[in-house]
C-alpha cells in the first residue's frame, strides 16, 4: 500500500467494477423483488427495456399448489413430506426464488429506446424456431405458466398516470439525477405520495464515489477527460454523465430519501453497491463507499401512523401548484402563449403486450397418469436416472403436471 505520495501525479485511476456496475444495481433490484414476492412492477424511465426484458421472462414454475393435488387421497405425512424433495422447491429458505410477475410497465419520454422495449419484451413468436438467446424461443423456457401483460408509455413522470396508481413496486434506477430542476420536485409526490406503491426502488450514482477516478492531488482539468461540469452551474462539481443534472453525495441522497419518506408516508433504508476492484492506493475506499446510491421505500400501511388518503391528497393539490408554477415561469421566460399547453399532456399508450398462459396451466393429469408419462420419457431417452430439472423441461412432463414441479415428484415417490 502507496502512502500519500502520488505514483502518478496528474493521471486519471483506473476504476473496474466485477460483475459490471449496471449489472450490480440490476441483481440488488431483482434480489429485492424476489425477496418481496413482487407480481406488479413499474419501470419509470424504462430506457431500452434492460430491466423489463428480464423480467418478461417466464417463471419455471407455478407456486406451490393445494395440498390436495399432491396427496388427492388425504393422507399427507409430515414426517415424510419433510424429506421428500417436494420441501425443496417453492420455500421461504430459497436463496433464488422464482418471479411471478404478471403486470408489467415502463414509461420514457423517448419513442425510440420505447422502440427497443417493445421488441424485448414482446411474446415470442412460435410459429417458426428462433436462436434468440434474449427469448430462448423455440425452447421449452417459453412456456408461460401465469398470464402477464406489460404496457409502454411515452411521457414525462411529472405527468400523472392513473393506471399507475397502486402499482405494488416502482423502480427507478439511474433516473433522478437527469431531472432537471424543475421537473425533479414532481418526482417523491407522485411517485410516493399519488402512486403509493408497496415499494420504490431508487439508485443514482455517488458523486463521493468519483473522487477514486483521480488521485487526491489531481488538478480538475484531469477529471474534466471524462467528466462533465456541473450543467446547472450550481456547484463546481464534476459529474460522470453530461445529461447528469446533480450528483449526490451518501449524506445528501440519505437527507433527500428521509425527508422525502416523512412527507410521503414511507420508511427508507438508504446503502449503495458496487465497489471497486482496485485498492485505492490512498486508502479511500471505505470513505466513499459504492458507485451507485440505493434505497428502498417500504410504503406505511398503519392507519394509525399514516392517512393515505389524505396523504394522496395533499400530494395531488402540490402537484397542481407546481404545474401551475411551471407555466407561469414558462410564460415570463418568454415563451409564445400559443406553445403553453394549458393542462399537463397525458401519456401516451404506445404498445400493450399479452403474454398469454399455456393452456395447459394449473389443468395437471392425474398423479398416476404423470408418473406414466415419466417413465415413458424416461425409456424413450434410454435414461435411468434423471434430474428433477431435467425432466422438468421435457415438454410433455412439464405440461402433464400443470406447470406444478411438485406433482412431478409426487408422481415419481408414487
Amino acid at each position: 500500500m502507496l502512502s500519500g505520495t502520488d505514483p502518478e501525479p496528474g493521471r486519471e485511476l483506473a476504476v473496474t467494477f466485477f460483475p459490471a456496475l449496471y449489472l450490480q444495481r440490476r441483481i440488488w433490484i431483482l434480489d429485492i423483488l424476489r425477496r418481496e414476492n413482487i407480481s406488479d412492477v413499474l419501470d419509470v424511465g424504462c430506457g431500452e427495456g434492460q430491466l423489463l426484458a428480464v423480467l418478461s421472462l417466464p417463471s419455471p414454475w407455478l407456486s406451490t399448489p393445494p395440498q390436495s393435488l399432491i396427496y388427492p387421497d388425504g393422507q399427507f405425512n409430515l414426517q415424510i413430506s419433510s424429506v421428500s424433495p417436494i420441501s425443496l422447491y417453492n420455500t421461504p429458505s430459497d436463496p433464488i426464488p422464482n418471479l411471478h410477475i404478471t403486470r408489467l410497465a415502463g414509461l420514457d419520454k423517448s419513442s425510440r429506446d420505447l422502440e427497443f422495449t417493445a421488441q424485448a419484451i414482446a411474446p415470442p413468436d412460435t410459429s417458426e424456431p428462433s436462436f434468440d438467446p434474449w427469448r430462448y424461443k423455440g425452447s421449452q423456457e417459453t412456456v408461460r405458466w401465469e398470464e402477464m401483460t406489460a404496457k409502454l408509455w411515452q411521457g414525462g413522470l411529472e405527468i400523472i398516470n392513473e393506471e399507475f396508481v397502486g402499482t405494488e413496486c416502482i423502480v427507478s434506477s439511474e433516473v433522478i439525477e437527469h431531472l432537471p430542476p424543475h421537473i425533479l420536485p414532481f418526482y417523491a409526490p407522485i411517485l410516493l405520495g399519488i402512486y403509493k406503491p408497496k415499494l420504490l426502488l431508487i439508485t443514482t450514482p455517488s458523486y463521493s464515489f468519483n473522487a477514486l477516478f483521480t488521485s487526491p492531488n489531481s488538478d480538475p482539468s484531469i477529471r474534466l477527460r471524462s467528466g462533465f461540469s456541473d450543467p446547472t452551474g450550481r456547484t463546481d462539481r464534476i459529474f460522470r454523465h453530461e445529461d447528469h443534472q446533480f450528483e449526490w453525495t451518501p449524506e445528501e441522497f440519505r437527507q433527500y430519501c428521509e425527508k422525502e419518506a416523512a412527507n410521503w408516508g414511507y420508511t427508507v433504508d438508504v446503502g449503495d453497491v458496487g465497489r471497486a476492484q482496485e485498492a485505492d492506493a490512498w486508502g479511500r475506499d471505505h470513505e466513499v463507499g459504492g458507485a451507485s446510491l440505493v434505497a428502498i421505500f417500504r410504503r406505511i400501511d398503519d392507519k394509525r401512523q399514516v392517512d393515505r388518503e389524505a396523504v394522496e391528497k395533499q400530494a395531488r393539490e402540490f402537484v397542481e401548484v407546481l404545474t401551475e408554477q411551471h407555466l407561469i415561469s414558462s410564460s415570463s421566460d418568454g415563451a409564445p402563449q400559443s406553445a403553453l399547453p394549458s393542462s399537463p399532456t397525458v401519456h401516451r399508450l404506445l404498445k400493450t403486450h399479452t403474454h398469454p398462459a399455456h393452456p395447459s396451466a394449473q389443468n395437471p393429469l392425474p398423479i398416476h397418469s404423470i408418473g406414466d408419462i415419466v417413465k415413458s420419457r424416461m425409456e424413450d431417452l434410454r435414461e435411468s436416472f434423471l434430474r428433477v430439472e431435467e425432466l422438468w423441461y421435457e415438454p410433455e412432463v412439464a405440461q402433464a403436471c400443470g406447470g406444478w414441479i411438485e406433482l412431478l415428484i409426487a408422481a415419481v415417490e408414487e
